[in-house]
C-alpha cells in the first residue's frame, strides 16, 4: 500500500530540475542580458545590467546556490498545495453532506444500538422540527483480512442521488428491477467494484445483489462504505432499527435550545449525541488544521535552510571576486553600488528558482494528490492551489535572499581596491 512509484518519481523530478539549474539559469538570464543592453533600462540601472550580465555569463555558481532554494521553495508549494486542496475539498464535503441543522447519533460507533421507537417520536415531533430523517447504520464484512465495510440505510431517491450525495464521476443507468447502491471510493480501490456492475453484500444472513449506481466521496470511512435505499435494507433485512437522525429546524428556532430539550427528553439520555451542523464543521476543520499544523513549521525550516544555502553561495562567491570587486572599484563603482550588484544578483537568481520552484512544486502536488493520497487513503481531492500562501511566501524568500546577498559580500568588499588587485601587478 506504500507509493513507492509516486515516491520515486518526485525524488526524480526533484533531482532532475536541480541538475538543470545551470542549463535553466543560461536559458532565462541571457535573453534579459541581451535586452538590458540594447534598451534605456540598462542605460537607467547599469547596476541591473552588470547582474544580469554576470548571471547571464556564470550561471553555473548561482545556480548552485539556487538548488535548495528549488529544491525547498518546491517541496513548500507541494505540501501546501496539498493540504489547501484537502482543505478546501473537506469544506465542501462537509456542506455536502451535512444539509441539515442538527444531527443526532446514539452509540459511540452508530452500530452498537438503536433508537427507541419513543426517541423518534419525540424527535420528530418536536414543534421547532420542520423535517427528520432517519438512517441505520451497520457493518458487513467483505474480506477477511480486511476492515469492516459500513453500510447506510438512508432515504435516497435514484433518480436525484446527486443532489444528496457527493457523487464522483458519471451515474450508471439502472435497469429495472435492480437495487441501487452508491460506493465509497475506498469501495473501488480495495474491491475493484465500478458503476454499472453487481455488489454482493451479505445482509441478514444471505447474499444480496445489488447494483452500483455511483461512487460518492467518503472522508469519514477510510476502509469503504455503502449506501442502501431505506426500503430495500427493510425489505432484505427485516431491521426497521434507527441509529442516526437529521434534523431539518423551522425558522426561527434556534439548534441550541432543540438540543437541549431533546438531551433531556429522549428515554435514551446521554447515549444518544446531538450536535450542531456548524459545531461538527468547525470541529471537523479545527482537528484537520491541528494535525497539518507541522507542515508550517516544516514551511519555516525549510526557509532557513535555503537562506543558509544562499549565504553559503554568496559568500563564497564574493570571496572569490575579490579581485573583480576591487577593479570595478578602481573604475568608480563604490562599495554601496558592488553591494547593489550583488543584492540584484540575489534577488534575479532568487526569483529565477522561485519560478522553478513553484513549477516544480505543482507538478510534485499533483503526483501527491492524484496518487499518494488515492492510493494511502482511498479518496480524492479537488486541486487548489493556495495563492496568498505562495505570494507571502515567495515574497520572504526573496526579500531575505536578497538581503543575504548583499550581507554575503560585506566582508569581501571590504578589502581596499590596492589591496584586492595587487596579485594582478
Amino acid at each position: 500500500g506504500i507509493s513507492l512509484a509516486a515516491y520515486l518519481a518526485i525524488g526524480c523530478l526533484l533531482t532532475g530540475v536541480i541538475v538543470l539549474q545551470p542549463r535553466l539559469a543560461a536559458l532565462a538570464f541571457r535573453p534579459v542580458a541581451a535586452w538590458l543592453e540594447r534598451s534605456v533600462v540598462g542605460v537607467r540601472w547599469p547596476m541591473l545590467l552588470l547582474a544580469a550580465n554576470r548571471l547571464a555569463r556564470a550561471p553555473g555558481g548561482a545556480a548552485i546556490g539556487m538548488a535548495g532554494i528549488v529544491a525547498s521553495f518546491g517541496l513548500m508549494v507541494a505540501m501546501g498545495t496539498m493540504v489547501a486542496s484537502f482543505r478546501g475539498s473537506l469544506e465542501d464535503w462537509l456542506v455536502r453532506v451535512l444539509p441539515a441543522d442538527v444531527y443526532a447519533r446514539i452509540g459511540q460507533f452508530a452500530t452498537d444500538t438503536h433508537f427507541s421507537p419513543e426517541d423518534l417520536r419525540l424527535i420528530a415531533s418536536h414543534p421547532g422540527v420542520a423535517r427528520t430523517e432517519f438512517s441505520r447504520a451497520a457493518s458487513v464484512s467483505l474480506a477477511p483480512d480486511r476492515a469492516a465495510v459500513a453500510v447506510i440505510a438512508r432515504p435516497v431517491d435514484a433518480a436525484r442521488a446527486a443532489e444528496v450525495l457527493p457523487l464522483v464521476g458519471a451515474e450508471a443507468v439502472l435497469p429495472e428491477g435492480t437495487r441501487p447502491t452508491w460506493v465509497s471510493e475506498a469501495m473501488v480501490d480495495l474491491y475493484g467494484v465500478q458503476p454499472g456492475q453487481q455488489l454482493t453484500l451479505p445482509l441478514a444472513g444471505r447474499e444480496r445483489q445489488f447494483t452500483v449506481a455511483g461512487v460518492w466521496r467518503d472522508y469519514a470511512r477510510q476502509f469503504g462504505s455503502v449506501i442502501l435505499r431505506t426500503e430495500d435494507y427493510e425489505q432484505l433485512t427485516g431491521d426497521a432499527a434507527r441509529t442516526e437522525a437529521a434534523l431539518w429546524l423551522k425558522p426561527g428556532v434556534t439548534a441550541d435550545d432543540v438540543i437541549r430539550y431533546l438531551q433531556a427528553a429522549v428515554p435514551s439520555g446521554e447515549a444518544v449525541q446531538f450536535n450542531a451542523t456548524g459545531e461538527i464543521r468547525a470541529l471537523s476543520l479545527r482537528v484537520f488544521d491541528r494535525s497539518f499544523a507541522v507542515t508550517y513549521v516544516l514551511e519555516i525550516a525549510a526557509i532557513l535552510i535555503g537562506m543558509i544555502g544562499v549565504a553559503a553561495t554568496f559568500s563564497a562567491q564574493a570571496i572569490a571576486r575579490t579581485r573583480e570587486f576591487g577593479m570595478l572599484r578602481h573604475v568608480g563603482v563604490t562599495r554601496g553600488q558592488v553591494l547593489r550588484i550583488l543584492a540584484l544578483e540575489g534577488a534575479l537568481a532568487t526569483g529565477h528558482a522561485l519560478l522553478v520552484g513553484l513549477a516544480t512544486g505543482l507538478l510534485v502536488s499533483l503526483v501527491l494528490i492524484r496518487v499518494v493520497n488515492r492510493q494511502s487513503f482511498h479518496w480524492t481531492m479537488d486541486f487548489a492551489a493556495p495563492a496568498n500562501l505562495i505570494a507571502g511566501l515567495s515574497l520572504a524568500l526573496l526579500v531575505c535572499a536578497t538581503a543575504t546577498a548583499a550581507l554575503a559580500g560585506r566582508r569581501a568588499t571590504g578589502v581596499s581596491p590596492l589591496r584586492a588587485v595587487h596579485e594582478d601587478w
